[in-house]
């Protein structure tokens, strides 16, 4: 399937979180040696994450849409769109470093540098990423209220949310919950134009 083909389909409500499974997955067997990066499962965990947030910024677009618009589905949904870019950036860094370190300390380091420099650890690694889940709640509230999606589907969303919060570790269950809570929106996103 096109990258063409699949803006059109439907199918990122579960691909979005299906690569947010992969990631944490990947981050998990990335750690088992007692330390996360770099090397290969480090970059290929934040490719596959990369992909989902890209994946989610489709979601976003598609739930508006199933909204009909109007201010609140728009404020959301770019809300969840700057949180999408923060985290993005966040990733990119992540994977730009990973490759360019060749330890944990030297990754560290970079990091820190990445950080320091003003603005950054607010808007790309502090509350900037959280806009992403705090619009797409609302989007997925919203559709609750217009009966687009069944009551529980926010419930599930705010559960996945809340396990990725609470720790990366977590994240093949977060990924999980979010898919429960989107799946169903799959079967009556429209395509895009």
């Amino acid at each position: 399937m096109t990258i063409d083909r699949m803006q059109k389909a439907p199918v990122v409500f579960v691909l979005a979180p299906a690569l947010t499974i992969v990631y944490g997955l990947v981050r998990l067997l990335d750690g088992l040696d007692g330390q996360h990066g770099p090397g290969f499962l480090w970059t290929l965990g934040h490719v596959a994450f990369l992909v989902a947030l890209f994946f989610f910024g489709f979601v976003v677009l598609a739930a508006r849409r199933m909204i009909g618009g109007g201010l609140v589905a728009t404020t959301a949904a770019v809300a969840s769109l700057a949180g999408l870019v923060c985290s993005i950036a966040q990733i990119g860094v992540d994977i730009v470093v990973g490759l360019a370190a060749d330890d944990k300390a030297a990754m560290r380091k970079m990091l820190d540098a990445v950080q320091d420099v003003p603005g950054v650890a607010v808007a790309v690694y502090g509350p900037g990423p959280a806009l992403f889940y705090v619009g797409l709640l609302a989007l997925v509230v919203h559709l609750a209220v217009v009966r687009a999606v069944a009551g529980w589907a926010p419930v599930v969303l705010l559960l996945g949310i809340g396990v990725a919060v609470s720790s990366h570790d977590l994240l093949p269950v977060a990924g999980l919950l979010i898919l429960l809570a989107l799946a169903p929106l799959a079967r009556r996103a429209p395509a895009y134009a």
